[in-house]
């Protein structure tokens, strides 16, 4: 669950703050009067345009650079103060996962994955090795071991490239453009790798990020650069009602990207949509909305893969907007594993007869080619994936996320995937 209300927020340690910070190159300012702060264990995601300051602000959060102005400090400690030990000692807790993977080609993926304890730790080989295998085996990497980069696929370097960055047992990682030159699915498929282990380790993670909204998804935070100043900080929930320019010439200019990626509308594109359908409703009318879920994600990532769990997810959106977008509903990416869908006019009693047709037509159509991709990438042992819907009836100004919770509780299964690896 995000966090959320100033309440909390106050409770929070502060990992790294930034104070107007104000770096120039030449006449040419980069930074200007930066005020931010990053959380202990949370997703905090720096997004903004190209050229708009993301890299240098990284820079100065990692204690490469320092700015001309302002300060820059360290769980409350200015670093500008710090000595080299000190900064040596907690600088030495960041990894970084380089934005094009930065692995050698010369070296196999084991190698790769253990140069850092090798380069910066006196461990002996015997607990290196063991350490490598750990990761390697959360990575899905184990069957690669031996393999070189260039054996490798897009995916599988990013994770090699992941295991590497948290070998050290760092408390923060930073991801630079951790997406960018992927497929649509593979993009997803990376934010969940970063938030799987980012919720099984307990570090801190820090995202710059140009691209889909999806990486909104896994974060706690979002800090919107725009124009070298921080414009918004807060949830991926208050992001939405914030009206500036960053919301267009950013958020605007992606959302084309989601239809690509799910086959949904962007959240944005549905809440714009369902509320001018609400404002169109008469007193007394009724829609309905019903909530889909892909159960236990994390297992079945552990099973078949990231890669794989995001394909199953994207051909679920087209399936379920193909079907009730025909009758004018319209459906939105709510959660990583959740697809919520909005039925317009629609009566409870009128909605469940429509889900009945929808069942039959996904376990006859849908499912068959959901447990081939499952099948064709599954890992180990035999793959089980439970597909869940539940429905809930409201009027025009009933209370969507009361709604939602409704719907979730009368969730029951509609379909399942079997098989086994392989098949």
């Amino acid at each position: 669950e995000r966090p959320g209300g100033v309440e909390e927020i106050k409770k929070k340690t502060h990992l790294n703050e930034v104070k107007d910070g104000t770096k120039w190159c030449g006449d040419k300012i980069v930074l200007d009067r930066v005020n931010l702060q990053i959380y202990e264990g949370e997703v905090t995601t720096i997004s903004g345009l190209s050229g708009s300051g993301k890299s240098g602000l990284l820079k100065h959060i990692i204690g490469l650079l320092q700015p001309d102005e302002g300060v820059i400090l360290f769980r409350g400690k200015p670093v500008s103060e710090m000595s080299r030990s000190d900064l040596a000692g907690s600088f030495g807790q960041i990894s970084y996962m380089f934005q094009g993977n930065a692995l050698f080609d010369s070296m196999t993926v084991y190698d790769n994955i253990a140069l850092p304890l090798i380069e910066t730790t006196r461990l002996k080989k015997t607990e290196i090795h063991r350490k490598v295998l750990v990761r390697m085996k959360q990575t899905e990497l184990t069957e690669a071991a031996y393999k070189y980069p260039s054996e490798l696929s897009g995916g599988m370097q990013k994770r090699a490239a992941l295991a590497r960055a948290l070998i050290t047992d760092p408390r923060i990682v930073l991801f630079d453009e951790p997406t960018t030159g992927q497929d649509p699915v593979r993009k997803n498929a990376i934010l969940s790798m970063i938030a799987q282990n980012q919720r099984k380790l307990n570090f801190t993670a820090v995202l710059v990020s140009h691209e889909i909204p999806d990486v909104y998804f896994i974060s706690n935070r979002i800090l919107a650069l725009y124009d070298h100043r921080i414009v918004f900080q807060g949830t991926p929930e208050e992001l939405e009602n914030f009206n500036h320019p960053f919301m267009d010439e950013v958020i605007n200019s992606l959302e084309g990207l989601q239809k690509e990626l799910t086959g949904l509308y962007s959240k944005r594109q549905f809440e714009l949509l369902n509320h001018l359908q609400l404002k169109r409703r008469k007193g007394g009318e009724t829609f309905c909305l019903v909530i889909f879920s892909l159960g236990q994600l994390d297992a079945i990532i552990s099973q078949i893969g990231h890669d794989a769990a995001q394909e199953i997810l994207r051909n679920m959106g087209l399936f379920i907007d193909k079907h009730f977008g025909a009758i004018g509903g319209i459906s939105t990416r709510r959660a990583t594993n959740e697809i919520l869908t909005v039925l317009p006019y629609s009566s409870l009693a009128e909605t469940e007869r429509i889900m009945e047709d929808f069942i039959a037509a996904f376990n006859r159509q849908a499912v068959p080619s959901l447990e081939e991709g499952a099948c064709k990438f599954a890992l180990g042992g035999d793959v089980e994936l439970t597909i869940l819907a539940g429905a809930a009836e409201g009027q025009s100004r009933a209370d969507i996320d009361a709604l939602l919770e409704q719907a979730r509780s009368k969730q029951k299964e509609i379909g399942r995937l079997q098989c086994a690896p392989g098949e």
